[in-house]
């Protein structure tokens, strides 16, 4: 597997979830998610924090185990999701 299918499948997986959620946009429920843990736990989280995490989560997955595509997949379109986050909260 090449590093350019593992970001190809990553963006078809973020489309995907496009479809699945109905939105034009894709699928973004981390805002949400990072609100409902502030109210449940009273811990700050920024949506990007949120991003971070759930690719710890992935990198922690990918090294248990036999190789599982998915978790690289899925965090390289959390890095982008992240990117995204971090843009919207710090840019200038």
């Amino acid at each position: 597997m090449k590093a350019h299918e593992i970001l190809e499948a990553g963006i078809s997986h973020m489309k995907d979830r496009a479809a699945t959620y109905d939105k034009p946009e894709g699928e973004r429920s981390m805002k949400a998610t990072v609100e409902a843990f502030k109210v449940i736990t009273g811990h700050e989280l920024t949506e990007e924090q949120g991003w971070l995490f759930m690719g710890l989560l992935k990198m922690v997955r990918s090294q248990q185990g036999s190789f599982r595509a998915d978790s690289y997949e899925d965090l390289a379109a959390y890095a982008g999701l992240m990117g995204e986050a971090a843009h919207a909260e710090r840019a200038q």
